[in-house]
């Protein structure tokens, strides 16, 4: 039991950290004066590249955290609890996904804005999810090995081919469904190629359930972790220009001009090995707990930040117009409040929904008893009527 914990904290930890990456970033990112935007300034640039960092690790560890809990348990197929629990999941990230691009406002006028229909980390991970559950139920009684395969095949594949499908627009789709495939439209992230990274998650996941026992695991995976990472970033981009030298396949040229999957890949790799290396230090509490809110505190960040259902938040008001300082100080200010409120929230969830429950049943009795009178008063203001007109007796 020791082992098989100790060997997640790392997980939670890099959740924790990706999730937090996320807050500044979006916060800078967005409230950053343009004038301070230069690329040539190093720190900025440093700023910029760990920031790119950021979603290719969250999702790598969502698809590490389910894919691993999916195979951990005897069951198999549709005999899988985690199968109902992980279909639920995907459908839940999506449904809140859309419901923080609604406009309350918007609503009331009967207007629904095009911003609502655009596809973001939420729908992403919930979609992976059930893509994930897919592969799963196709391989499961095959041969173990398909199922890892499978996932890394997908990953390669999607990285590879990235520059076929990036140009297109998929006009022939719904405009709702191209969103989720095609950035044309102003989707912040789309199924391909994010895909490629949950899957990668989900491949490392079987790997770590399958030799997580082995005595010498760790050292083995850091040092397989450091050294397939550094020659990603350090020489893919070199490696697709000489295959596309000797074969001639245009889109191994195309890969070289444009290798941000494949180096961020590397990235994700090396973040893996820093935190398994510290694994001992990650056993806080606050950090564990934050790796495992981290949907409360995306939804608390969003809010805050971009005004979902009111459009009253705090991209609106300073768009790009901070000084660095100010934005420094303020991303700091921004995650201690979304982080807190979300732990919060976290703490006294039980109780949040208790109340909800009742509130909404409360009302709901209260509704069933008036609408009750009122189509009382109008069948006998009607029966009155037709009986005055003659039309109806006692």
């Amino acid at each position: 039991m020791e082992k098989k914990t100790s060997r997640l904290y790392f997980i939670d930890a890099m959740r924790a950290w990706a999730i937090l990456m996320m807050l500044q970033g979006h916060f800078i990112d967005g409230l950053l004066a343009t004038a301070f935007r230069d690329p040539d300034s190093i720190i900025y640039s440093i700023w910029s590249y760990f920031r790119g960092i950021t979603a290719p690790v969250f999702f790598t560890v969502s698809g590490f955290i389910f894919t691993f809990l999916l195979i951990r348990g005897d069951k198999t197929g549709m005999q899988n609890p985690r199968i109902k629990k992980g279909v639920r999941r995907g459908f839940q990230l999506i449904l809140i996904g859309y419901l923080l691009r609604m406009n309350l406002w918007g609503l009331f006028t009967g207007k629904i804005y095009d911003s609502f229909y655009l596809v973001d980390v939420l729908h992403c991970i919930g979609l992976s999810i059930l893509v994930i559950i897919g592969i799963y139920l196709l391989t499961h009684h095959l041969k173990k090995s398909v199922f890892p395969v499978v996932l890394l095949s997908a990953t390669l594949l999607l990285f590879t081919f990235e520059p076929w499908y990036a140009t297109t627009t998929f006009d022939a789709l719904p405009q709702f469904l191209a969103n989720y495939i095609s950035n044309i439209n102003g989707s912040v992230f789309t199924i391909i190629p994010w895909f490629g990274y949950a899957a990668f998650g989900g491949f490392l996941s079987i790997l770590f359930k399958r030799f997580g026992d082995y005595k010498y695991v760790y050292p083995v995976a850091i040092t397989t972790a450091v050294s397939v990472g550094s020659l990603l970033v350090l020489f893919s981009s070199d490696a697709f220009l000489y295959l596309s030298e000797v074969t001639g396949i245009q889109v191994f040229r195309s890969i070289h001009f444009n290798n941000y999957l494949f180096i961020r890949l590397g990235d994700v790799l090396l973040v893996f090995a820093v935190f398994m290396l510290v694994r001992s230090l990650l056993r806080n509490a606050t950090i564990l707990k934050i790796g495992q809110s981290t949907l409360s505190i995306y939804v608390i960040h969003f809010v805050l930040l971009y005004g979902s259902f009111t459009g009253l938040g705090l991209y609106g008001f300073f768009h790009h117009s901070l000084a660095p300082l100010t934005a420094i100080s303020g991303a700091i200010i921004f995650i201690l409040v979304s982080t807190y409120s979300a732990l919060q929230y976290e703490r006294h969830k039980e109780y949040i929904h208790l109340n909800v429950n009742s509130t909404l049943g409360y009302a709901r009795s209260k509704t069933e008893g008036f609408l009750a009178f009122g189509f009382g008063l109008i069948k006998n203001t009607f029966s009155k009527v037709l009986r005055v007109l003659g039309l109806l007796k006692n």
